[in-house]
């Protein structure tokens, strides 16, 4: 017995019991009460992470609706069709 090894699955964090994430302060809580507050806590979410915003197509992106203003005198009409 003295050559058994503990088993390498079990850690001590989770050994112990973890903490409580609600605690009851009212000892008049019914059980119904209980549920329909870990309900609501369980629906407000934040176990996962937002998911990452996609980068903006340049294609898409304002910037490129923008105008430039036209030249102008002579031989205006000719640059405007030069490109920048």
């Amino acid at each position: 017995m003295a050559d058994e090894t503990p088993d390498s699955t079990e850690t001590p964090a989770t050994a112990a019991p973890a903490a409580p994430v609600l605690r009851v302060v009212n000892p008049d809580a019914t059980p119904e009460e209980i549920a329909a507050l870990v309900a609501v806590f369980s629906a407000m979410g934040g176990g996962q992470a937002p998911a990452p915003k996609r980068p903006r197509s340049q294609w898409s992106a304002p910037e490129r609706s923008a105008r430039r203003t036209l030249p102008h005198g002579l031989g205006g009409w000719r640059a405007s069709a030069m490109p920048r």
